[in-house]
């Protein structure tokens, strides 16, 4: 199997870009097979000054729409849903503040949106129309992360000093978040979470100074993973692997156009094997990797 494409969060262009691990030369314009910014496409006119810092990007599958789907966050208050790749309208998006870090697509058609300044995670109804406000809330400082997870039929979450599981319960257009675990983070500020390639009982967990594979079987964190001493580090604003066993990183790089972006991309194998791809101009804050796109 292929590698993933990988989705950057650029914020130097504004933009999404979706670029080819198999190309070796990202400084090429034939790496990028895909791009998106939020005035490119139809009903995102009145939402254009809430785009403009992306801070996330990831396709799904959705059973109630049928296809693929793109949701994004952005700094500036966007949280959103588009087809993908066709990228040419608004199935959902609202400026919801707060600064919006992550978010994840729900089976039936919700979104769950993760605001760090805000301080909260959020389910909105984008299940009931394009424009679709209302919400159910919970309370979580610094909320870095979300992601669905299927198989356990719960929505993850990641903060400043604690990693949750929540239950959604209710109707879809009148969601309920129930908390079903909590555990405190090893080190403070969460920041990155994504699961580990196949295997369903880990997720990649980054805070501000380390990178671990939170255990959900055992409620532990692992930091002794192939691999784990030459990943981890302080700074990691993404971490995801690929098929290759290729681990996907963003870090932070001094005298890019913030002080939280990068023009570089690492790939790296657990045990050596490391690889950087320059994205010349480019100020990206996550990599994502693509994992339903080529599923």
């Amino acid at each position: 199997m292929k590698d993933f494409y990988i989705a950057g969060t650029d914020q130097a262009y504004h933009r999404i870009v979706v670029l080819d691990p198999e190309v070796e030369d990202w400084s090429a314009g034939r790496a990028v097979v895909w791009t998106w910014s939020a005035d490119t496409s139809d009903g995102f006119e009145d939402l254009v000054s809430a785009w403009g810092l992306p801070t996330d990007a990831k396709v799904r599958h959705n059973p109630v729409w049928g296809g693929k789907w793109m949701v994004v966050t952005d700094s500036k208050g966007l949280a959103a849903i588009l087809p993908y790749p066709a990228g040419d309208r608004k199935q959902w998006g609202l400026n919801v503040g707060g600064n919006p870090h992550s978010a994840e697509l729900l089976p039936n058609g919700n979104i769950a949106v993760a605001a760090s300044t805000g301080g909260w995670v959020r389910v909105y109804t984008s299940s009931q129309g394009p424009s679709s406000d209302a919400y159910a809330e919970y309370r979580f400082p610094g909320a870095h992360g979300v992601h669905w997870d299927a198989d356990r039929q719960v929505l993850w979450a990641l903060g400043d000093d604690e990693l949750v599981a929540l239950k959604l319960e209710g109707e879809a257009d009148a969601p309920v978040i129930r908390e079903v675990h909590k555990t405190a983070l090893p080190t403070r500020y969460g920041h990155d979470l994504q699961p580990v390639y196949r295997n369903d009982d880990r997720l990649w967990i980054s805070t501000g100074t380390h990178v671990y594979q939170y255990v959900k079987s055992t409620d532990t964190f692992d930091s002794a993973y192939a691999g784990g001493q030459a990943f981890s580090r302080p700074g990691v604003k993404s971490v995801g692997d690929q098929p290759s066993g290729r681990v996907v990183r963003t870090v932070p790089k001094e005298g890019s156009l913030y002080e939280w972006t990068t023009d570089t991309i690492d790939f790296s194998m657990p045990f050596g094997l490391d690889e950087a791809r320059v994205c010349k101009g480019a100020a990206l804050y996550k990599a994502r990797i693509l994992l339903q796109e080529q599923e």
